[in-house]
């Protein structure tokens, strides 16, 4: 076993396993800019070391994978005018499309908590293991924001209108959940996670992505839908609609408890991120790459980041802790076309690219 980098990020070989360790327990793992940095550069190591067949991304201490990012110190510097937000989202929706195409078998531990930012370093890996403990969300909406690092293009593709549910209630996916969303491909007692670990270790040189799989369905059980999965038809029904409005319009028409507290939550988060969001969702569906929607949130999030209602969501999430934002606009209707128009206006020289 030989240790390559200590602190935040553990990066690792174990046998024939490249380990990427997320290694900041008592925040859940929250991902820095620095920790990004590390990742990458773990991945060159990685691909370029033969000895390395697989990759195995797990998170320290028992809570979760990864809370998400480090939202405070982002409304730290969108409070101050800095430029966070345009470096560490360049950085990370890079490394995001990265993992997407890693060249090596890359598998995910989704246990426990697993949001936002750790969405991006998980759901887009080749073989992606949820558990009995998984809780994974895009809660963005209630922080004035939008499913980002691919967010998108990964809920556009869940079956029906469970993508639109789930990026517009910020809800909780469980391990079957996540499989029915086409977050995640298998579930694995989380109880096995150390035996599965200790089995990818020791794969053989070269391992093919289909061998790697036939390894993980030794430990997996065979749930592939969960509670929401079973509500389907309901939400297809309820979120089939591409405004807002109607969407709204169809919850307090149906008056089943579902689409109360649904309602209820919806009314809850940042109309304006409602309606990008939607937006996004819907572009995505008919966009084929995932780098194309990362394009696409970048233009977004650059305006999100300077928008008072990212300010007031993680103040009110995160800094205060009041769980009473103040939003703008406060409903719905106030959410104009000319509002809208930034969030998806071309940006010129800082568009993001790709290698």
């Amino acid at each position: 076993m030989t240790a390559v980098e200590e602190g935040d990020l553990v990066a690792r070989v174990e046998g024939a396993a490249g380990i990427i360790r997320l290694n900041r327990p008592k925040a859940i793992n929250a991902v820095t800019l620095e920790m990004f940095r590390d990742i990458e550069k773990a991945l060159d190591r990685f691909e370029a070391d033969p000895s390395v067949a697989v990759i195995v991304l797990e998170g320290a201490g028992e809570r979760g994978l990864c809370a998400g990012g480090d939202i405070r110190t982002l409304w730290e510097s969108s409070k101050a005018g800095g430029d966070l937000g345009k470096i560490l989202w360049r950085e990370e929706y890079i490394l995001n499309a990265r993992i997407k195409k890693f060249s090596k078998p890359y598998v995910a531990f989704m246990d426990g908590i697993v949001m936002g930012g750790g969405v991006g370093l998980s759901a887009h890996a080749s073989h992606r293991v949820v558990t009995d403990r998984t809780k994974l969300a895009m809660p963005e909406v209630g922080l004035g924001f939008f499913p980002d690092v691919g967010g998108t293009y990964l809920l556009s593709r869940s079956p029906g209108e469970i993508g639109t549910y789930f990026g517009l209630t910020g809800q909780t996916m469980n391990g079957p959940d996540a499989i029915h969303a086409k977050f995640a491909d298998w579930v694995v007692p989380a109880a096995k996670l150390p035996e599965l670990r200790e089995a990818l270790t020791r794969v053989s040189s070269g391992a093919t992505a289909a061998e790697v799989a036939k390894l993980i369905e030794a430990f997996a059980t065979d749930e592939i839908a969960g509670p929401v999965a079973a509500k389907q038809a309901m939400i297809d029904a309820l979120f089939g609609f591409d405004r807002m409005e109607d969407i709204f319009a169809a919850l307090k028409r149906d008056g089943s408890e579902f689409a109360q507290a649904t309602l209820k939550t919806l009314n809850e988060k940042s109309p304006r991120g409602m309606v990008v969001t939607l937006k996004l969702l819907r572009l995505a569906r008919t966009t084929s790459t995932l780098e194309e929607c990362l394009v696409r949130e970048y233009r977004a999030a650059l305006e999100v980041f300077h928008s008072d209602d990212f300010r007031e969501g993680v103040r009110a999430a995160v800094i205060d802790k009041d769980r009473n934002p103040t939003w703008s606009p406060p409903r719905i209707e106030d959410v104009t076309p000319e509002m809208l128009a930034p969030y998806l206006a071309e940006i010129g020289a800082d568009e993001l690219k790709f290698n």
